[in-house]
């Protein structure tokens, strides 16, 4: 029997994504979706609401909503408070799934020594300092492990539990994870990619962002709290 997994995706003033994110993910056969509001401020609610309410045809995951206190590790925890799901897919509310997404985390964790993991990533506008970003965030997730939420995390629940979900810090949440997960067991890195947006990297400049972040993640992991860091780290989202 294959496992029921659940996608959660946490969202913050995404007025201009959440339906878009929504109806592609509704179309892919998972058994659930649970969008999980941090405040916006936006129209995401409306958005929200009006989707649940709207005729959904029954071939499209059942799509629910719910809030949360801001940030986004205690958005996705409470997300997967509120699911039923056997595994858990950690979705960003500006990215997208391949098409095969279901079968091909059904085969990863066919083994059951397998306790989770990831996609492979691009971005949705082809760019030279894309292709050069995609490659290294792929690159470096297969080296070490470690993988960012913006590669759709999937985990299954009994583990995520296990482990205590998402470290309630500010930012660094996703790389914490990874971190611990592949503590618990194998992990594996799906070859096939999901498209998310390359607007966090085109605000500031790809290469200062670059920097930015690899200067982030050093300081994280010589210890500099998450909680200082979040003040350079808001400069980029």
């Amino acid at each position: 029997m294959a496992l029921s997994i659940s996608v959660i995706i946490p969202a913050l003033d995404e007025e201009r994504t959440i339906l878009v994110t929504l109806a592609h993910t509704a179309s892919l056969g998972f058994e659930e979706i649970m969008v999980v509001d941090g405040g916006s401020t936006d129209e995401t609610p409306v958005l929200l609401e009006s989707y649940r309410l709207g005729t959904q045809p029954s071939t499209l995951s059942p799509v629910q909503w719910i809030t949360a206190p801001c940030g986004r590790a205690r958005q996705m925890n409470e997300g997967a408070k509120a699911s039923h799901g056997e595994i858990l897919l950690f979705l960003h509310a500006d990215t997208e799934l391949p098409g095969n997404a279901k079968t091909m985390i059904g085969r990863a964790l066919a083994d059951h020594r397998t306790v989770g993991g990831w996609f492979d990533v691009r971005f949705d506008r082809p760019s030279i300092w894309g292709a050069i970003i995609s490659r290294m965030m792929n690159w470096r997730s297969r080296l070490t492990g470690i993988a960012t939420g913006d590669q759709a995390l999937f985990v299954r629940r009994h583990v995520f539990e296990q482990i205590g979900g998402f470290a309630d810090i500010p930012v660094m949440e996703d790389i914490d994870f990874s971190g611990r997960l592949k503590r618990m067991g194998a992990t594996v890195a799906l070859t096939a990619t999901v498209m998310t947006s390359f607007r966090r990297w085109e605000r500031k400049g790809p290469l200062r962002t670059i920097l930015l972040m690899w200067a982030l993640r050093f300081l994280y992991w010589i210890g500099v709290s998450p909680h200082r860091l979040k003040n350079y780290y808001g400069t980029i989202r």
